[in-house]
């Protein structure tokens, strides 16, 4: 976690420099980015907020996911990841987004979408993109892996 905490100071640098915010939607990273970020002195100053929005009725209730997407491809999907981004981002106000939903196991998984499928996306003032990830390992790697991810692909996005 070490590089990732680097990689947090510089996003946190940058965005402080250029006037910008972020927030989060985290599913089944259950707050582990924002705890990532909340451990550096200087957060306060881009981010937003963040929510843990675990169950399907909350990414409805809370990011206006719809029920018809929830229904028709489930909370570990492109298209509710997407909606969670633009759900968060309207929320918060902010400037980038980061959200989060897959199946860390070590329960959950299908054959269609096995324990470590998450979908990760990441939204900013020009562009949003949703990424497909397969994870390894047990419920915590799972979770960590998606965390950093997430964390490296902000990162990307911001040009660090």
């Amino acid at each position: 976690m070490k590089n990732i905490q680097n990689l947090i100071e510089k996003i946190i640098q940058q965005l402080t420099k250029e006037h910008k915010t972020v927030s989060f939607a985290e599913s089944c990273t259950g707050g582990r980015i924002a705890a990532a970020f909340t451990a550096i002195s200087g957060a306060s100053e881009v981010l937003h907020g963040s929510c843990v929005t675990y169950s399907n009725d909350i990414k409805h209730l809370w990011l206006g996911v719809s029920e018809e997407v929830l229904e028709k491809h489930g909370a570990v999907s492109q298209p509710c990841v997407v909606q969670m981004l633009e759900g968060i981002q309207k929320m918060a106000g902010s400037d980038y987004a980061i959200a989060v939903s897959g199946i860390a196991g070590p329960t959950g998984g299908t054959e269609l979408k096995p324990v470590g499928t998450v979908y990760i996306g990441v939204q900013t003032p020009f562009s949003q993109e949703v990424f497909h990830c397969n994870f390894n390992g047990p419920r915590e790697a799972v979770q960590e892996q998606s965390t950093v991810f997430a964390i490296e692909k902000l990162a990307e996005v911001l040009g660090i």
